[in-house]
Order: structure tokens, then sequence, then C-alpha cells
């Protein structure tokens, strides 16, 4: 069976003799210069644009935590001044029973009544006339703060 296997073998060594050589000469053969430095400067450009791009990526993100980051800080504010508003209403509110069980007739205490009622319709309207104007500056500013953030990353990167 050697001799059977090693006939196999040798036979098949041969066939693919053609196949080993050329191998052989191909591990052997130069690369030329031109060939290699164009390699270098495309890896070299690939490489760039892998940087730009990664720079390019970090400052869209940074945009868009800078943006998250004073939305988060304008919702915090905008809670305090929510709880500031309910504690200064529950104040008034308290005041305003002090005010109508000192009252010593009906007609005062119809007129503390009124008095409270004009006022508190006035600090509602002033709220919701700072409300809407903070809200729209608020949002205004938002909106350029992204446009500025994206302008700067889009120019940057093209």
């Amino acid at each position: 069976m050697t001799t059977e296997t090693n006939s196999v073998l040798n036979t098949v060594k041969e066939a693919f003799a053609p196949v080993t050589e050329a191998f052989t000469k191909l591990q052997n053969m130069e690369v030329p210069e031109a060939a290699r430095e164009f390699v270098k400067k495309q890896t070299e450009t690939a490489k760039e644009r892998a940087a730009d791009l990664h720079a390019g990526s970090e400052k869209v993100t940074a945009a868009i935590e800078t943006a998250v980051a004073g939305s988060v800080s304008e919702a915090a504010k905008i809670s305090r001044n929510i709880q500031d508003a309910i504690y200064q209403d529950a104040q008034e509110f308290f005041a305003g029973i002090d005010k109508l069980a000192s009252a010593k007739s009906l007609n005062e205490a119809v007129q503390i009544q009124s008095d409270m009622v004009r006022a508190r319709g006035e600090v509602l309207v002033s709220r919701a006339k700072a409300s809407t104007e903070y809200l729209g500056k608020l949002v205004a500013d938002g909106a350029k703060t992204a446009q500025d953030n994206f302008a700067k990353v889009y120019n940057k990167t093209a």
C-alpha cells in the first residue's frame, strides 16, 4: 500500500507542479515601488478620512450633548419656578384667609374677597405672559444653538 500511496502522491505532485512553481515565483516576485507608494498613499488618505469622520461624529455628539444639557438645565429651572409659584400661591391664599378672618362686616369680607380675586387674576395674567415670553425665547434660543452647532459641524466636516 505504501508504494501505491507514494505513486498517487507523486502523480498529484506532478499534476500540481505548474501551480506550485507559479506560487513559488509569485512569492519571490518584487512589487514595483510605484505600487507600494500608491497603496501607502491610499492607506494614509483612508486614515485621514476616518479621523475626519470620527472628529465630525464627536462634534455632532457634543452638539447633541450641549442641547440636551441645556434642556435639562432649563427643565430644572422651570420646575423650580413652578415650585416657587405654588409656594407663593399658598402664602397668598393663607394671607387672604387671615384678611377674611379679620373682616368685621359682610361688606368688608366681600371687598376683601373681590380684591383677592382681582389680585389673583392679575397674577395669573402676569404669569401667563411671562411664561409665553420665556418659552418663546427658550425655543428660539434652542433652535439657534442647534442650528449653529450643526452648521459648525457640517462646515468643518465638508
